[in-house]
């Protein structure tokens, strides 16, 4: 086991160094947005510059690797995520904040790919469980580390700008000067949407929920606790508060799946979130404990949701069709982060932060009451020893490559 941590220990701290830069970059932005006087609305297109060049990168990124290698693109993603936010600090104009932010989120979700392909090769049946986790909590201190920079200077000067730059900057280094092997080439996103429909109508209506939802809540989460008035250590322990959550329920939340109808899980999740969301439109700021742990409720169910799409769609597909469907998920996943926050930013903008929460409490809705139809229409015929194992996930979003069951060496 400790020869199999050290493995990872050069990727494991380029990753905490780029969740880092990324919890901060995704804090400080929607702060330094509000203080310019730019409307929700405005931020919310912002943020869906950054969730489509996201999108687009899990479908692009396997190209390049192909080319030139893991190292050479990550240099180059980690080297664009670092000219994306300088390029924020430059030019203070919401128009190019779309642009640059459609760069951050090309550059991070290739940087996510590239990472958990580089993992997956380095763990086998006796150490995936734990090698995950170690990855999982990689990712969740960086991001909160981050988050928690943003006290500490002025969003409205350039020196967090600098010095989330230095931080991406700084991940590039253990990787680039590792002396492990590169894995194998990352397997090029092919996706057939009506054949993921056909095979799990839950798991193609519910990416785009699951994308909804996280895609929303990543966005503007930074921006509702602003408006609510809320200060930034406060807000940066909200967003904690939700990544905490997510973090620490998936696995739980998998493991029950794997032994009943998933669906029935998932009818369980997407209640237990309208009643978390209902707790916390019923708090404010005035005390912020009450809506920490409401957030931590939320967060429990808001991320497993995109794990159990694809466990569902797996648990029904032929073994050549997972990374089809897989990539389906991903893409149906992708357009919801883009919907989503445009969706919610324009009832914000209306009907106030409050209406942040209802969106997401009303996405919950659906996602519960279309598995509930599911299970009318279709009855659970898979059994537990059939079902493919539940792989917790705790970025935005998943690639194909790492989303699918088997190894490449098995496609």
């Amino acid at each position: 086991m400790l020869s199999s941590l050290a493995s990872i220990t050069t990727l494991m701290l380029s990753t905490l160094l780029m969740m880092a830069g990324f919890g901060l970059m995704g804090f400080m932005l929607p702060i330094r947005s509000l203080n310019e006087g730019w409307s929700t609305f405005i931020i919310s297109v912002i943020a869906t510059g950054y969730t489509f060049g996201f999108t687009v990168s899990c479908v692009v990124t396997p190209i390049f690797v192909r080319r030139v290698g893991h190292v050479r693109v990550f240099g180059a993603l980690i080297t664009l995520l670092t000219v994306s936010i300088l390029l924020c600090a430059l030019v203070v104009e919401w128009w190019a904040w779309v642009i640059f932010r459609g760069l951050s989120g090309f550059a991070i979700a290739g940087a996510y790919l590239l990472i958990e392909s580089w993992l997956n090769e380095r763990v086998t049946n006796d150490n995936r469980g734990a090698l995950f986790s170690v990855y999982m909590v990689t990712c969740l201190v960086g991001s909160i580390g981050g988050q928690y920079i943003v006290p500490l200077g002025d969003v409205n000067g350039p020196e967090l700008f600098m010095i989330c730059a230095l931080i991406f900057s700084l991940a590039l280094f253990p990787v680039a000067l590792s002396t492990a092997q590169s894995p194998t080439p990352i397997a090029e996103a092919r996706f057939d949407l009506k054949r993921l429909y056909r095979r799990s109508p839950i798991a193609f209506f519910g990416s785009l929920l699951s994308g909804a939802l996280s895609g929303t809540w990543g966005s503007l989460g930074g921006v509702y606790s602003q408006t609510i008035g809320m200060s930034t250590t406060q807000g940066a322990t909200l967003l904690a508060a939700f990544l905490a959550g997510g973090a620490l329920s998936q696995v739980p939340i998998g493991r029950i799946s794997d032994r009943m109808d998933r669906r029935l899980v998932m009818i369980a999740c997407g209640l237990f979130g309208v009643g978390a969301c209902a707790m916390m439109m019923a708090f404010g700021a005035d005390d912020p404990t009450p809506l920490y742990i409401a957030g931590f409720f939320v967060g429990t169910v808001l991320y497993p949701v995109y794990s159990l799409n694809v466990a569902h769609a797996n648990d029904l597909a032929e073994p050549d069709e997972y990374v089809t469907l897989s990539s389906g998920i991903m893409i149906l996943y992708g357009m919801g982060t883009v919907t989503g926050p445009l969706l919610a930013g324009t009832f914000m903008q209306w009907l106030g932060p409050s209406a942040l929460i209802a969106f997401l409490g009303s996405a919950f809705a659906l996602y519960a009451g279309y598995a509930a139809w599911r299970i009318t229409r279709r009855p659970d015929t898979v059994t537990p020893a059939e079902k493919t194992d539940f792989q917790a996930t705790i970025v935005q979003m998943q690639g194909a490559d790492n989303a699918s069951p088997i190894t490449e060496t098995e496609r």
